[in-house]
């Protein structure tokens, strides 16, 4: 088999364990502490924005487009309708815009 098949093994296995280890820390525990749950809460927009803002340095018109309609269906519909949207106009502007 080839290199790139054991690399993905080896990166599922990683991230399942990862996975797996923090269950198990925070599982030992009766009671977190407030401020560690808001930190854990804090982490899924934090690892969102550390893809997003890097690509919007880069950003050129579609992406813009699709920003603001990520936004803008962000106050109103759900998450699921979010992120439809801002795929939907990044790809129709990427095709027909540049």
């Amino acid at each position: 088999m080839s290199t790139t098949f054991w690399i993905i093994i080896a990166g599922a296995i990683a991230t399942y364990l990862t996975r797996v280890g923090g269950h198990l820390v925070i599982s030992r525990f009766d009671n977190i502490h407030p401020r560690v749950e808001a930190g854990l809460n804090a982490v899924p927009a934090a690892v969102l924005t550390t893809l997003v803002a890097p690509e919007l340095l880069n950003a050129g018109p579609a992406e813009w487009a699709a920003l603001v309609v990520t936004a803008a269906v962000s106050l109103r519909g759900g998450l699921m309708a979010m992120f439809l949207a801002g795929a939907a106009m990044l790809i129709l502007a990427r095709q027909f815009v540049g």
